[in-house]
């Protein structure tokens, strides 16, 4: 990777906690209105659980994508930034 590739992957990160964020808000308010012990409150309800750990990952994700730049632009310099 190289340092030209941070803007495009932070922009991803954003948009992608963006779109967990309001995902989770819309399923929060479809499950809120549904029957108590009903099967598709029990579906929205897991839903919202798999939305909030898909949204736990983000930064473990961010920091390896991070370290994966910092590791590709010092191998980059060392192998190429010499003549």
């Amino acid at each position: 990777m190289r340092l030209q590739d941070l803007m495009p992957v932070a922009l991803l990160f954003v948009v992608a906690t963006i779109a967990i964020s309001i995902g989770a808000d819309i399923v929060g308010s479809v499950r809120d209105d549904q029957t108590a012990n009903s099967y598709e409150r029990n579906v929205s309800t897991n839903g919202l659980e798999g939305l909030a750990e898909l949204g736990d990952w983000i930064p473990t994700l961010a920091l390896v994508t991070a370290a994966a730049i910092v590791i590709g632009v010092l191998v980059y310099s060392f192998a190429f930034g010499r003549n």
